[in-house]
């Protein structure tokens, strides 16, 4: 396989990256940012089973808690595809960069890395509103 263009989408959060770590990393969590996992997800041995809409439950399966504030995670598509999501959280000053790496996968045209792009800068966006409301209580 040759190597997939790639897009670094990230935010930066008003908040201790550690802090931003721990409450990303939970899959339970998930659902309240993330808008693909919305529906939630239902723990099944080490993984995690999601509503991927039309295309069926996905399987997905994160990184173990780290020190390293990564949250990386691959989807098992319904027809056996795998999508391996490259997610990390690191210091940025008193707070966090949150960065996600967006890979166009074989037959994604400009139109759909586009949405796909935009659909996890809204995600991030949607994290960081959360935990910056959340940091000031």
């Amino acid at each position: 396989m040759t190597t997939m263009p790639a897009r670094i989408v990230h935010v930066s959060i008003a908040r201790n990256w550690s802090e931003v770590y721990a409450f990303a990393a939970r899959p339970e969590n998930m659902p309240l940012w993330a808008s693909g996992l919305a529906a939630g997800l239902t723990r099944e041995g080490q993984d995690w089973i999601a509503d991927g809409g039309p295309v069926g439950n996905v399987r997905v399966r994160f990184a173990e808690d780290n020190g390293f504030g990564v949250i990386d995670h691959s989807v098992t598509m319904p027809d056996g595809l795998v999508v391996r999501n490259a997610l990390r959280v690191v210091p940025n000053g008193d707070g966090a960069e949150v960065m996600f790496t967006l890979l166009r996968l074989p037959g994604m045209d400009d139109a759909a890395f586009e949405a796909d792009a935009t659909h996890v800068a809204r995600d991030l966006q949607t994290l960081k509103t959360l935990l910056e409301k959340d940091g000031e209580n």
